[in-house]
């Protein structure tokens, strides 16, 4: 059985609409023989067709191309930097690399019974490196923000949000906000009857009020499944660039004009595969990613 099956027919956008999405199961044609039997038998399940935000992002005849690659062990789960350093995240560990010579300057490890569960991405902000947290896979998702001196690696402070709208994985600074993804899953980590269409991208202002929130499109959420989305960044076209867990390239979203649902413009293969990343503060036609696999951190330039 598919995780999406598994969480039966899901809510995507209820917002005075009343529209909800099924499952592959539950949306074959009538006559099929095939129910929903997570649902009454009296509730009417839609499919709605959204145009542009229900298509894949068109493949792009951009990439960003591999220049350089770093032995970076701890880099498990993403990947800071800033001019002169960059930042391997692992789940309870921070490693600060020199980017001339790529020598490990520093590094920081939480204690195997800490708070500190599942360090998921980080962004150099204003002279502070500030982490997204949260406790995967456990449930209920608590998350939190935890931040750093960079210079030091020591921790300064943490803001918790508790149990909120999912599993935190990035935070990202645009436009005077700040701006989280919180994640749900398809597989054992998921919480039931909640899967990754139930994702969000929400956008705080500096006093942590929420302003807005929204979805992503259906056909990138099936492009996920069973995971979400692992980083994410604002690029200098003001477009949102978003990865997935393993795939190698990149997502490129907008703002919709109206409606909650983020439209799906581009896709451009990158060299890494998944996780968290930053756009290069030194080049921003250069990205810093990691190949969790063999533990690496790679740049690639934008050709």
């Amino acid at each position: 059985m598919s995780a999406l099956q598994r969480g039966g027919a899901r809510l995507l956008i209820a917002l005075g609409l009343g529209v909800v999405l099924s499952s592959p199961a539950a949306a074959q044609a009538p006559g099929s023989g095939s129910r929903d039997l997570t649902r009454p038998e009296s509730d009417t399940v839609a499919r709605v067709e959204w145009g542009r935000r229900l298509e894949a992002g068109a493949r792009s005849s951009r990439r960003f191309e591999e220049v350089r690659r770093y032995e970076a062990p701890e880099a498990r789960q993403g990947v800071a930097a800033d001019a002169d350093f960059f930042y391997a995240v692992g789940n309870r560990t921070l490693a600060k690399y020199d980017r001339s010579s790529g020598e490990r300057v520093g590094l920081w490890e939480s204690p195997p019974n800490g708070p500190l569960i599942h360090l998921n991405s980080c962004l150099v902000h204003e002279a502070r490196l500030v982490c997204a947290h949260s406790n995967h896979p456990g449930i209920p998702m608590l998350s939190s923000l935890e931040i750093f001196d960079p210079e030091t690696l020591d921790h300064l402070e943490s803001r918790s949000f508790g149990a909120y709208e999912g599993s935190l994985t990035w935070a990202v600074r645009h436009d005077g906000s700040w701006w989280l993804h919180f994640a749900h899953y398809g597989n054992y980590s998921g919480v039931p009857g909640k899967g990754p269409e139930w994702s969000s991208l929400v956008r705080f202002d500096d006093d942590w009020r929420r302003l807005e929130s929204y979805a992503y499109p259906v056909a990138l959420v099936e492009a996920f499944t069973p995971n979400s989305a692992s980083g994410g960044n604002w690029g200098a076209d003001g477009r949102l660039y978003v990865t997935g867990h393993d795939e190698a390239e990149v997502y490129v979203l907008r703002l919709p004009e109206m409606g909650s649902v983020l439209e799906w413009e581009e896709t451009i293969p990158a060299p890494m595969h998944g996780q968290a990343w930053v756009f290069d503060p030194a080049d921003p036609s250069q990205l810093l990613g990691i190949v969790r696999r063999t533990g690496e951190v790679v740049v690639g330039r934008l050709r």
